[in-house]
């Protein structure tokens, strides 16, 4: 009788802005020094040109790089990952903000990429919109809703974490009704709320399990011996280093 033993399926590994510790994140450079490291797929930030929502959708974090005139065009971006060196690595649009989500999906499109294509974001009523602008396009819900790390500072280290414990027991719940409601198809997670039932919630409702943004390269070792699908990180070049 054949071995039918379930193998364990391969980390996802994921360059996060491209691979923002090597070049400036949301550039077609840092996307290449991504690509160059072995990456899997690539997270890449939009936001539309102007705060008010309008004009061309941008490759970026925050408006800061917009406003300088240092940001490429969505429209840009996905033609260098419409490339034939790209064929067979994914990438993660992530939407900082709502309001464009149809312009999103009819990029992806245009341009052959929405079957490797993942779209994700924070903001919760963006799901629905994009899941009926674009079915066939996997969704991921990001979370927690914040915009800077509360664990880089002192002054908010400890109610972030307590927080994180409060997360870490209803989100798995929560993921999970989710993904078999057919709302999502991934959970986009920050590492400080992963834990093994999280993971095994998620894998038993037939999701995946992303997490960001890991720089250390034991942390990456740990989740992955979790049973993450993927692991979102600035420096793409830890997962040559990580501890088995």
């Amino acid at each position: 009788m054949p071995d039918v033993t379930p193998q364990p399926r391969a980390l996802k590994r994921i360059g996060h802005k491209g691979a923002d510790l090597i070049a400036p994140g949301n550039t077609l450079e840092s996307f290449d020094a991504a690509l160059a490291a072995g990456v899997d797929m690539v997270e890449f930030d939009v936001l539309p040109e102007n705060r008010d929502g309008s004009g061309r959708l941008m490759l970026a974090h925050d408006y800061g790089r917009i406003e300088q005139g240092a940001a490429i065009t969505l429209e840009e971006g996905l033609a260098h990952f419409a490339q034939d060196a790209w064929a067979g690595v994914e990438i993660d649009v992530d939407m900082k903000l709502g309001g464009y989500e149809r312009r999103v999906v009819a990029a992806l499109r245009e341009h052959g990429l929405a079957d490797r294509a993942l779209i994700s974001t924070m903001e919760e009523d963006s799901l629905g919109v994009v899941r009926l602008a674009g079915p066939e396009i996997r969704l991921g819900w990001s979370v927690p809703k914040i915009r800077r790390n509360p664990l880089s500072s002192r002054w908010t280290r400890i109610p972030a974490m307590m927080l994180a414990q409060y997360a870490r027991r209803i989100l798995p719940g929560r993921a999970a009704g989710a993904i078999r409601d057919g709302r999502i198809d991934a959970l986009m997670c920050h590492w400080a709320l992963v834990s093994g039932r999280l993971v095994s919630a998620i894998e038993e409702a037939g999701g995946e399990l992303y997490v960001w943004t890991v720089d250390d390269a034991e942390r990456i070792a740990k989740l992955e011996r979790l049973g993450v699908t993927g692991i979102i990180t600035n420096d793409p070049r830890l997962f040559g280093t990580a501890p088995a």
